[in-house]
């Protein structure tokens, strides 16, 4: 057993004691696990560096996390399933995500929302796997073993950190969203060096190196420092700068892979007398992870990685959400887990899960290769939203990368596209900035709340897995009914509506060439190939999706909802896609665009969409609209009939919300 110890140093009751239905009370249990590994153990071969870890005198790497649990007191009571929740840059996302729960700061208690997952009677636990997380109270971390060269010295290289400013400043911390960095090794190296872009396809321009140096302003003076970059005459707002440098110091990041792996394994399998808090009350054993954390999950199925040492399969069924096509930088040297950058592993080949050979490269893969040769795979739902096909390769997972055909999708996955949903939560109200990250669009952020179709998932996995009751049919934009498209004649349409600028310019992923020893960079920065062809879906007369899983806001719709929205001119690089981090390629926003209240306005502003009042008679001849499509989701399985009645509420008060330039006694008398 790769888990040497499981330290539990705090007990405590979950959500004051709440009683969740016939479960009853959970706990909460925080701690720190330990591993001890074999790094020449087969089901660890494909961990970057791992050969390079210190040894114990009997062989094995050792290295540690965080790791929290909730758990019924009465574990009797649970329903047998573990869901492992993937840590988000030291956060876990699953209360927000199915339970409704608010979005707190790490350090203030869980709260436990709608208790759906409890009420269903899961066993959650979270791990520590990324090395670079804030020391932040309530983050939890990955402590990794640091790769030697042979001689026992510390490894030095290049890396390449992405920044794009929302605002004008004089410094920048040289990582992403303040997580831990990679110092500079050499505060004086003149081979280092900056460029920036007006946007991702643009030129790159290199910056004098006595333009910038690594230091930071404090107290009024500018002294040294490894960890920033300072320039006195500033960084420009929605610009792309890339600062290249040698660090030393290279913790083997994918060892958080294998923590994840080991200790849902423990957890599933291991006996009182090892330590389990959970022991022999796991028979299943479930993963979800969103944005960041879903690309994790698919590095770890890419990996081999679902095979513990002793060779058992850890995850029955896995839920990687809003991952598009994209990988992650989790197993790579000087790895950086939360960039996004564009130019990075994240956007390398292979997408799909079935193998496919690139023309352009010769190169042939599948993400699903290694997995299949180990054994049974798990079920896999990918639940995707507009914005990672806009920007995160979407179309590839299902569409070849010549962008001619559609591809098969494996009988054990789904791919459900939650069709015209941004990629972050919706906001349930409409607002076009956000002060906490400084972002603004030239739209209101996208509003479509997908947290129902997510606990419809997780509940068809598990009968999917338990009980062999097949999952509802894959819903995703296909070529063969024209329902994926090329991005030129999709933007075409949306620009009908007034007002609307379409991106410029496209996200794209390229073919890159980091060198020949895979999670080990030789060219820094990458070599940059040919694109891939870019593919979003169609849309219909009001600018919706056409294709996928559709809420009942866009098939009784009140505005044409998009998975992009435009960067605002006040904060810089006006007219690129909007990330609401901040970092190119960070959490993608989408848009929300409010049909013409009245057909006075539809005619005076010239949008070719229909106005609210033309549609419907009232509210109430709305509401009824949106509860008979609620109800026909839950009879194809894609909602949970307890549901409804949230949908029906979320579309009220969008109703409201929208026609609030119109008197309802108008609305229901025209």
């Amino acid at each position: 057993m790769a888990v040497g110890k499981l330290e539990i140093t705090s007990r405590k009751p979950f959500a004051n004691g709440e009683s969740f239905g016939d479960v009853g009370p959970y706990e909460q249990l925080d701690g720190t696990v330990y591993f001890t590994v074999d790094p020449v153990s087969p089901f660890n071969d494909t961990v970057t560096d791992l050969k390079l870890a210190p040894r114990s005198n009997t062989g094995e790497v050792h290295f540690y996390s965080d790791f929290r649990i909730l758990a019924p007191v009465n574990q009797n009571k649970g329903n047998g399933r573990l869901f492992f929740d993937i840590l988000n840059r030291g956060r876990g996302p699953c209360l927000r995500n199915f339970n409704n729960a608010p979005d707190l700061a790490p350090d203030v208690p869980l709260e436990a929302g709608t208790g759906f997952l409890m009420r269903q009677g899961y066993t959650v636990a979270w791990c520590g796997w990324q090395h670079d997380a804030p020391d932040v109270p309530g983050v939890l971390r990955l402590y990794p073993p640091e790769a030697r060269n042979t001689d026992g010295t510390r490894i030095s290289g290049r890396l390449v950190v992405t920044f794009v400013p929302n605002e004008p400043v004089n410094e920048v911390f040289v990582s992403d969203r303040n997580h831990r960095p990679y110092p500079a090794n050499n505060l004086e190296d003149w081979d280092a060096y900056m460029t920036v872009q007006d946007h991702e396809e643009g030129p790159e321009t290199v910056i004098p190196r006595e333009e910038w140096r690594f230091a930071r302003s404090r107290d009024g003076q500018v002294v040294p420092d490894a960890n920033y970059v300072y320039r006195e005459s500033g960084f420009e707002p929605g610009k792309i700068y890339q600062v290249i440098y040698s660090t030393t110091g290279a913790p083997i990041v994918g060892a958080g892979l294998l923590a994840t792996r080991e200790l849902a394994s423990f957890l599933r399998h291991g006996t009182d007398e090892e330590g389990n808090p959970c022991a022999g009350s796991l028979e299943y054993a479930y993963s979800f992870g969103s944005s960041q954390s879903g690309r994790f999950l698919r590095d770890l199925v890419y990996y081999g990685l679902n095979y513990d040492e002793q060779g058992r399969r850890v995850f029955d069924g896995l839920i990687p959400h809003v991952a598009g096509a994209k990988h992650g930088e989790f197993n790579q040297r000087f790895a950086q887990p939360s960039s996004q950058a564009s130019r990075s592993p994240n956007n390398l080949f292979p997408f799909s899960d079935c193998e496919q050979t690139d023309p352009v490269t010769g190169q042939t893969d599948g993400v699903l290769t290694r997995a299949a040769a180990q054994g049974p795979l798990p079920k896999i739902m990918y639940t995707y939203t507009s914005s990672e096909y806009w920007g995160g390769g979407g179309a590839l997972v299902h569409i070849d990368i010549t962008g001619e055909r559609d591809l098969e999708v494996p009988d054990d996955v789904r791919v459900y596209h939650f069709g015209g949903a941004q990629h972050p939560l919706g906001t349930s109200y409409l607002r076009d900035s956000d002060p906490a990250n400084g972002s603004k669009g030239q739209q209101p952020f996208n509003c479509l709340d997908y947290r129902p179709l997510l606990r419809a998932a997780l509940v068809n996995l598990d009968q999917w897995v338990t009980n062999g009751t097949e999952a509802p049919a894959s819903q995703y934009p296909r070529l063969d009914n024209a329902t994926a498209a090329d991005a030129d004649s999709v933007s075409e349409a949306l620009r009908q509506i007034p007002g609307t600028n379409t991106p410029n310019p496209y996200r794209r992923f390229h073919r890159m060439d980091f060198g020949p020893e895979p999670g080990v960079a030789t060219n820094v920065p990458v070599v940059v190939g040919e694109p891939y062809p870019l593919l979003v879906p169609s849309v219909d007369e009001d600018g919706n999706e056409q294709a996928g899983i559709r809420l009942p806001l866009t098939t009784v719709p009140l505005a044409t909802h998009t998975g992009w929205n435009l960067r605002h001119a006040d904060i810089g690089g006006e007219g690129q896609i909007l990330s609401s981090g901040g970092a190119t390629g960070g959490t993608l926003a989408g848009s929300t665009i409010p049909f013409p209240a009245t057909r006075a306005e539809r005619e005076a502003n010239g949008d070719p969409r229909a106005s609210i009042e033309e549609r419907y008679a009232s509210r109430e001849d709305y509401l009824a609209q949106i509860k008979a499509a609620a109800e026909e989701m839950v009879g194809q399985g894609y909602v949970l009939a307890e549901d409804v009645e949230l949908l029906v509420s979320q579309a009220s008060d969008h109703y409201v919300e929208l026609t609030s330039r119109v008197p309802e006694a108008q609305a229901a008398d025209d």
